[in-house]
């Protein structure tokens, strides 16, 4: 039986990268798929005819993830649509990148509604349905850098830090009625956004990981779907690193 039969996941921002990884990896172990992206383009209906040919249900929902009606749309389609929802994967995010003596508030504001305020939109949205299921799991994608800093990402990182204390804090709350929460901090990870960076500087990353390379977006959903599946079970409030040593 494969890891994942039966469940229901709803992973945010994967029309591509890590998410859609993430979605790839769900669908092969025989999870039904629901994801979001700002807008189904060609490239999201790309993803979903990929997801599909691993013989599950796949639904694409256009949604902004920092709005908390959306959200919860999102969440109350996928119950009345599937009849259910098992995993929770909070990967919507952006970078708005620069040194704080010269970010804008509107960089601050985006990065945070984008990346810790939808995660708290989703949370509190699956909250009373995986309560009432008693059982489900939640994971929020973070990042090294919401353990460790890194300048001119103070927006980044805070966000990151944020979804950590989120995290944590849900485990405690939920625990008792078996739902899970907890996080993934990727390190760097070769994705689109990434390889738009000069070779050099890559070069100088790899340089930097105890595995001498960056990691794959297959690395990360690895790691998600050992969170999603009961091999996890008693595995609650942790944040899990995936950064080839990075940060240790």
């Amino acid at each position: 039986m494969k890891l994942l039969e039966g469940k229901v996941a709803l992973i945010t921002g994967a029309a591509r990268g890590i998410g859609k990884a993430i979605a790839v990896k769900f669908a092969s172990e025989g999870a039904d798929i629901v994801f979001t992206d700002l807008v189904i383009d060609e490239n999201a209906e790309s993803t979903k005819r990929e997801l599909e040919a691993y013989g599950v249900r796949v639904a694409a929902i256009a949604s902004n993830a920092a709005s908390f009606e959306d959200a919860h749309k999102v969440v109350e389609d996928v119950v009345k649509e599937f009849g259910k929802l098992d995993i929770l994967v909070n990967n919507a995010g952006i970078t708005k990148d620069g040194l704080m003596m010269r970010m804008s508030e509107q960089q601050w504001d985006m990065v945070i509604n984008i990346n810790l305020k939808s995660s708290f939109n989703y949370v509190h949205a699956v909250t009373p349905v995986m309560m009432r299921q008693k059982g489900g799991s939640i994971i929020n994608m973070s990042s090294v850098v919401g353990v460790g800093g890194n300048a001119g990402q103070s927006n980044y990182s805070a966000s990151k830090a944020g979804m950590i204390g989120l995290t944590k804090s849900i485990a405690q709350e939920l625990g008792s009625r078996g739902v899970r929460s907890n996080a993934v901090a990727p390190g760097f990870i070769l994705t689109d956004m990434t390889e738009k960076l000069p070779e050099e500087v890559r070069k100088q990353w790899a340089e930097q990981i105890p595995l001498r390379r960056g990691g794959e977006a297959a690395d990360v959903a690895n790691v998600c779907l050992f969170l999603a599946s009961d091999l996890s079970s008693y595995v609650t409030g942790q944040v899990i690193s995936v950064c080839g040593g990075m940060k240790m």
